[in-house]
């Protein structure tokens, strides 16, 4: 599988959805962190979920956090939920979603929060 990785600043990054077996080539990559912020079944019952990321992420070294948001809406808890985590986890990161869109407006807003 190809990785399709946008950079937005040097310590954030976002990509269209990721699977398990892309986790060992992010933390290859130098990535500390990944954030799903796709809910499970999204994309139908072929989609990995969380748990199996979150388990082929840990195993490669990386944080894992899954923050789910829908595609057209994220509310501001959503957004305050996001900052927090972009204050916490070690850098650089890697924000993914079905495209990479969503991720892109819930970093740029989180941004905004001071």
């Amino acid at each position: 599988m190809e990785l399709t990785v946008q950079q937005l600043t040097p310590d954030f990054c976002v990509a269209p959805q990721l699977t398990p077996d892309t986790m060992a080539a992010l933390a290859g990559a130098g990535f500390k962190s990944v954030i799903n912020n796709r809910p499970d079944f999204e994309g139908g019952p072929d989609q990995p979920t969380s748990e199996q990321v979150r388990a082929a992420a840990e195993a490669a070294g990386l944080v894992y956090h899954h923050l789910p948001v829908q595609g057209g809406y994220q509310s501001p808890e959503e957004i305050a939920a996001m900052r927090a985590l972009l204050d916490e986890v070690p850098k650089p990161v890697l924000a993914f979603c079905r495209s990479g869109a969503r991720s892109t407006r819930l970093f740029a807003s989180a941004m905004q929060l001071d």
